[in-house]
């Protein structure tokens, strides 16, 4: 320990001291477990007072106890470095009205910052948060040509109008039609059942041209086998959410969302088996099991993934216009929905989460797991809403790919995602989850999903 220490920790026993504090070991270690718990609370709730606040106590006591504290010192310097440049940009804000009209009339000129292509995907990155409403889709069919028009609300420097390229596809042109008006079209001989997500600041169109989907047997077998022993040492944790004593969800006629998740899980099984992955379930009855211990056996057989399968539900005054999927990771929720959402899910088990469980969500801050989670998520969402659609067609709602503080997601040492395969609050979304044909079909799109988030990583 280097003089700088021992004199820091002098210094703090002294002043612990003479302020009649009680200094035995066992109480300044609980005032440390203590901090760090409310800490965990503060990174979820998004509460920066009090992160800073949970943050000089974890300092305080763990240099007491001789802990390495520089991590948390890190952090600590960060955030009151923001809260700082925040008050000082809210302060400009209130004196320097004139030149942040300047600023963002100028920011706004070209509001989509690129438009990239990945794999079959089409990748729309906007330089501001996005919903919905930037954007207007239209199919049609135009002599021998099927043509899928997205209208996005926003302006592009680099549209010129530009050509992009996709093996696969006939056509795909972008153009400035109007100052706040960008225009996608793609052109095609068949239909390529275009989907499309939306990820913050982020609109991803999912193209499934010919001939990635359909080759002769010879090469199917040759990729099969190709995918087999790329994938075998894969080991994916497959998570049916609630059970036992814990019904989940109650949908109309005593559909229980339990029930369902159980059975899509054991198709997902079933499916990933196929593929070539060690696969294992955290339950394969109806059984209950306890949050932080779905995760303890992920990380007991080393899983390379986390899948939890749930359904939603809405109060009843919005249950029978509320329908569509959406696929979670693990960060604080930045949304009241994200929140809601996932204290529905929390709820059964909250309790009995003790300190090592709560402060495992301090991973939150490790950002190449919520960027593998994001990935995952991505995927995963894209090839559920592409099988399903086959069928049902567009009364399939995307519902996006979020973030949110999910404790059955805490534990997890690996990339980790859960899954809302629908509303069983709602009267014809609740039958189709609990038919057979929709359970496999979410349960292929799912399987695909991670076929393709380990094929690009």
């Amino acid at each position: 320990m280097n003089i700088y220490k021992v004199l820091s920790k002098t210094l703090l026993l002294i002043i612990f001291f003479f302020s009649g504090v009680n200094l035995s070991a066992s109480s300044a270690s609980d005032k440390y477990f203590y901090a760090k718990k409310n800490y965990t609370t503060a990174v979820i709730s998004s509460n920066r007072k009090k992160e800073i606040k949970y943050l000089r106590s974890i300092i305080t006591y763990g240099t007491i106890l001789s802990k390495d504290v520089s991590k948390y010192q890190k952090l600590l310097n960060k955030l009151e470095k923001k809260t700082t440049s925040s008050y000082r940009k809210s302060s400009k804000k209130t004196t320097k009205t004139s030149k942040k009209t300047t600023k963002t009339s100028s920011n706004k000129k070209y509001n989509i910052s690129s438009v990239k292509v990945q794999d079959n995907a089409i990748l729309i990155n906007f330089s501001h948060n996005i919903s919905k409403k930037h954007l207007k889709f239209s199919e049609y069919k135009k002599s021998t040509y099927f043509y899928d028009d997205f209208q996005l609300k926003g302006n592009f420097k680099d549209a010129s109008p530009t050509k992009i390229k996709i093996n696969g596809i006939n056509k795909i042109r972008i153009s400035q039609e109007k100052y706040n008006s960008l225009k996608l079209s793609i052109r095609n001989k068949y239909n390529t059942k275009s989907i499309y997500i939306f990820n913050k600041r982020q609109i991803i169109i999912k193209l499934f041209p010919k001939n990635t989907t359909k080759t002769n047997k010879t090469k199917n077998k040759i990729i099969n086998k190709t995918k087999i022993k790329k994938v075998i040492q894969k080991v994916i944790m497959i998570d049916p959410g609630h059970g036992g004593k814990d019904s989940g969800a109650v949908g109309p006629r005593k559909r229980y969302e339990k029930i369902a998740v159980l059975k899509i899980s054991k198709y997902l099984y079933k499916e990933l088996k196929k593929d070539g992955y060690t696969v294992y379930l955290t339950r394969t009855h109806d059984k209950y099991i306890k949050l932080q211990n779905r995760t303890k056996l992920a990380n007991k057989k080393n899983a390379d993934i986390f899948i939890s399968i749930h359904a939603n539900s809405i109060a009843k005054r919005k249950a029978s216009s509320t329908t569509g999927i959406e696929t979670y990771f693990l960060s604080p929720a930045r949304s009241e929905r994200s929140k809601r959402i996932a204290a529905k899910e929390n709820q059964s088990d909250m309790q009995s989460l003790g300190y090592t469980s709560k402060n495992l969500v301090l991973n939150i801050l490790n950002r190449s797991k919520i960027t593998s989670s994001q990935k995952l998520a991505i995927d995963v969402q894209a090839y559920m809403l592409h099988h399903l659609r086959k069928k049902y067609g567009k009364v399939i709602q995307d519902k996006g790919v979020r973030e949110g503080p999910f404790w059955v997601l805490v534990g997890a040492q690996m990339p980790s995602i859960l899954i809302e395969v629908g509303f069983i609050s709602h009267p014809s979304e609740s039958s189709r989850i609990y038919s057979d044909s929709y359970q496999r079909l979410i349960a292929k799109g799912i399987a695909q999903g991670v076929n393709s988030y380990f094929s690009k990583n």
